[in-house]
């Protein structure tokens, strides 16, 4: 992977200036160790006709500027999301029609592996996962394989048994993250689906946001975006400054049939807890975002895996998405702490994106260059991975 692949650009150069008051938190402290671990999912080529996924753990030494994969366990379908736990170790799950969830130790060993086909009624798996605030449950949002209607199950953190069972009012349940109260946020997708998994009827989709109570499933709100034709998919929140109210993220994908209105739909949706708003109609990200993350000053990074283009979102130019990185393909982002190793004394922000992408992995801090390293195997990564302690 070269610099041509990942490139700032002017835009963002005049964007950072302007956005100087409102930064991320600036660290003087010790520079980060530059051996990273992460948990993700991937897939591969096993033999010459034919791939496999994976999940497991790879490191990132900026260092010595070498990626490695760890460990790696082939799955039964393609993983999805990936959730950190204490320790050291992460949760992954299967993304539709799957229904597997696999608990991998800190060393990259299988600690467990559950599959709901047992389960009555049959359900499949929307491919993300998310612990409870006490830690005590995992809530895991589902489809029911007849009816197309989303539930989320309650499931013993350690265990993974289902305790209890919420409807979603929708259909097509994708990520649900915690607001500050304790209460589930889940984004219904609203496409339905056939039994592989498949999209179908697409006149007929109604995506939504839903606010539940995070200890009885009890709706407490329910918001849609104008456009029927926009899947709400991927969430984070923002790292709000000065006090200000936490805005929630919501990376969308295009369902028009016209290809030409599909890529000029906006990706990025933006709740702040009363209205659910699209502040922005750019067509940079070709409509359809693959991961979100939060961004410098209160915004948001969008993955644009169609455009091959990484964008940024900021609340002090809500009218436009500032494009930060050419990467081919690129999805998967997270939050990652400096891996500099000169700023204990220029006082940069300490935290950068880490992006992946078709070719391999880049890091980008709005205050320092670039940063790349290539895959050490021809693999594709899924939408998400996480950094792990």
């Amino acid at each position: 992977m070269n610099r041509q692949d990942f490139l700032r650009t002017a835009s963002l150069g005049l964007a950072a200036l302007a956005f100087a008051p409102r930064t991320w938190a600036v660290s003087t402290a010790a520079s980060q160790p530059s051996l990273q671990r992460i948990g993700a999912a991937w897939r591969r080529a096993v033999t010459a006709t034919s791939a496999q996924d994976f999940v497991g753990l790879m490191a990132l030494d900026w260092e010595h500027k070498k990626l490695s994969i760890q460990s790696e366990h082939a799955v039964p379908t393609r993983a999805h999301g990936v959730l950190a736990e204490n320790g050291g170790g992460f949760l992954v799950i299967a993304a539709r029609p799957g229904t597997w969830i696999r608990r991998i130790g800190p060393n990259g060993e299988v600690l467990q592996h559950v599959d709901i086909q047992s389960e009555s009624p049959s359900r499949t798996l929307a491919g993300h996962i998310l612990y409870s605030q006490d830690g005590n449950w995992l809530y895991t949002p589902e489809s029911d394989s007849s009816s197309q209607a989303g539930w989320v199950s309650v499931r013993d953190a350690k265990t993974l048994k289902k305790l209890a069972e919420w409807r979603t009012h929708g259909r097509d349940p994708h990520q649900c993250l915690l607001d500050d109260s304790g209460a589930l946020v889940l984004v219904n997708g609203g496409i339905l689906r056939d039994k592989d998994g498949n999209k179908r009827d697409l006149d007929q989709m109604n995506a939504s946001l839903v606010r539940l109570d995070g200890r009885t499933g009890e709706l407490l709100g329910q918001w849609r975006v104008n456009d029927r034709r926009l899947s709400l998919r991927h969430m984070a929140w923002n790292q709000a400054t000065n006090g200000e109210r936490p805005l929630l993220g919501i990376a969308m994908q295009a369902e028009h049939d016209d290809l030409n209105t599909r890529r000029s739909a906006p990706v990025l949706a933006v709740w702040d807890g009363k209205q659910l708003a699209v502040p922005s109609s750019d067509a940079t990200a070709s409509g359809y975002a693959g991961d979100i993350a939060a961004g410098p000053g209160g915004g948001f990074v969008l993955s644009g895996q169609h455009a091959s283009k990484g964008v940024m979102w900021h609340p002090d130019a809500p009218e436009k998405l500032f494009a930060i990185a050419e990467l081919k393909s690129i999805c998967a982002l997270a939050i990652m702490d400096n891996v500099a190793k000169d700023n204990v004394t220029s006082k940069v922000s300490s935290k950068g994106v880490l992006m992946g992408s078709e070719r391999g992995v880049a890091y980008w801090h709005p205050q320092q260059k670039p940063r790349m390293m290539a895959w050490p195997t021809a693999l594709t990564l899924d939408n998400h991975w996480v950094v792990l302690s």
